[in-house]
């Protein structure tokens, strides 16, 4: 067992082999964000359905959850750099032909293979930290740097995707990823370390095939839930995706070399990290959305001026991933978890007090709160996942992590979005304008971008009453899913305590890092 205080120091090659792999991570981030803008232009040249549409945008999402269990696993087996740069080919020519594309299906086919491309690049980057960094402290900031990738490439998306979009075609926002690609299967054989683990079995794939429906079901059934409202379809799917997922679970627990370590869940330090990043990541995504459109349909933004609103948010993230590995040289990670968790409950607090003149300002700075609370978290946390795994099962580990986040995001989406929808539809029955004609309040009903729409087309003042009940109706229902979100942190803040400092407990559990 190798000390922390002991553990070799990171030569040069492996800072610059972070800064390399650092890149990916921002761009899988960016193509999560990057096609939003772009989508009126794909509508008018490859005249998709509305089914499509929704394919093009969602596919992607899904492809990446449902494959990052197994991609996890498979580095471990194969290798973790081979895996990586597969991936990064794979992702590179997927983008180049997706740019190009002459239909809808052809989009749709690329997306899809862009996820599972990009189902390799999170597991594969995290687990090579685990290889590269073996400090303690360097390790902790190396995650940070992979952190405030992810978040950088959130926030610079859509301002990427408005500046291409500007002076080029629609499928310019996918050759962005080329050059980052490029770079990583340049310098990554020569900087990035292989491993793997010798004893791993052979993948098993009746588990691949149980884990895929599971999280596909479960998530586009969230998904549909949460777009369109609770119906037999989508409750359906979830269920039978939950029921999958119990048949995957007991197989793991038969096999010798499972894709899921269900042995991990008994170590408090992994069980309390992956609740507080799940937590984080069901109230932020959850509340996320609502911020969205209050900033472009409460305030009239427009989409650009909406996204430099968000930049605080974001550069806020970045700055406190970085900073967590010096608050872990002062505190313990218990404190860093707790102490995040419940700044970020004092962020979402703030959040619910939204509105008025100033409700600008207080966006602002609750999501500035809510980021410098949640940073420390998603990076201590994640250190504490692979740190809690054997280094064979690192790969593993930090699959298990993303796959969380990306369950979480879809519940709180689907959840958050459920509870907003039927404050704002009850607040704005109770408002709504006598006078308004029967089409437009049902437009209003349904949405607030409905509401805006509609209200456009009533003259006088019973539009302007229609389109101010709508509003404020929805800032009524963004208080009430912020105040949720509120108790959400704090509830992951006293849960993360009571695991960590359960008898037995430890917070920085100690493995063997030889590679």
């Amino acid at each position: 067992m190798t000390s922390p205080t002991h553990a070799p120091k990171a030569t040069r090659r492996e800072w610059i082999g972070l800064a390399v792999i650092a890149l990916p991570c921002l761009v899988y981030a960016m193509d999560l964000t990057v096609l939003n803008l772009a989508l009126p232009a794909i509508s008018t040249a490859l005249k998709p359905s509305s089914s499509q549409l929704l394919w093009i945008v969602d596919v992607y999402g899904f492809m990446v959850a449902g494959f990052l269990i197994t991609m996890g696993t498979l580095g471990d087996r194969i290798g973790r750099r081979k895996l990586l740069l597969t991936g990064a080919a794979a992702f590179g020519i997927a983008s180049l032909i997706a740019a190009f594309s002459d239909s809808a299906g052809m989009l749709i086919a690329m997306r899809a293979l862009l996820g599972i491309a990009g189902a390799t690049l999170a597991p594969s980057t995290m687990s090579l930290i685990r290889n590269m960094f073996r400090d303690e402290h360097e390790r902790q900031f190396a995650i940070g740097v992979w952190i405030a990738s992810f978040s950088l490439g959130g926030a610079i998306g859509p301002l990427v995707g408005g500046a291409l979009l500007q002076f080029f075609w629609w499928g310019s926002v996918f050759l962005v990823s080329l050059p980052a690609m490029l770079l990583l299967l340049l310098l990554g054989p020569a900087l990035l370390p292989e491993y793997r683990d010798p004893k791993a079995g052979r993948v098993d794939l009746a588990s691949v095939a149980l884990s895929l429906s599971a999280v596909l079901m479960t998530i586009y059934g969230l998904k549909h839930i949460a777009e369109h409202g609770i119906g037999w379809l989508p409750v359906s799917l979830v269920i039978a995706g939950l029921a999958v997922g119990a048949v995957f679970v007991r197989r793991q627990s038969r096999l010798d070399y499972p894709l899921l370590e269900l042995k991990l869940f008994r170590r408090p330090t992994f069980s309390a990290a992956i609740a507080a990043y799940g937590l984080s990541c069901l109230a932020m995504f959850g509340v996320y959305i609502f911020i969205a459109q209050y900033l472009q349909l409460v305030l009239g933004l427009s989409p650009l001026r909406a996204g430099f609103a968000t930049v605080p948010w974001a550069l806020a993230f970045v700055a406190g991933s970085l900073l967590a590995p010096r608050l872990a040289r002062k505190l313990p990670p218990v404190a860093i978890l707790v102490w995040g968790l419940a700044a970020a409950a004092v962020g979402f607090g703030l959040l619910a007090l939204v509105g008025g003149r100033h409700g600008l300002a207080i966006l602002i700075g609750a999501t500035v709160i809510m980021s410098l609370g949640m940073a420390p978290v998603f990076t201590i946390a994640n250190e504490m996942i692979i740190t809690a795994a054997p280094p064979e099962r690192a790969g593993a580990a930090s699959a298990l992590s993303e796959t969380a986040s990306e369950f979480s995001g879809a519940l709180g989406i689907a959840v958050f979005g459920i509870i907003g929808t039927v404050i704002y539809r009850h607040t704005l029955g109770e408002s709504m304008p006598a006078a308004a004609p029967a089409d437009a309040a049902n437009a209003a009903m349904a949405t607030l971008g409905g509401a805006v729409a509609a209200a456009q087309g009533v003259a006088g003042p019973v539009g302007d009453a229609l389109l101010a009940a709508s509003r404020a109706a929805f800032v009524g229902a963004l208080q009430l899913t912020a105040a949720i979100g509120a108790a959400v942190m704090a509830v992951a803040s006293v849960v993360s305590a009571r695991i960590l400092r359960s008898p037995g407990s430890s917070a920085q559990p100690r493995y063997s890092s030889t590679r």
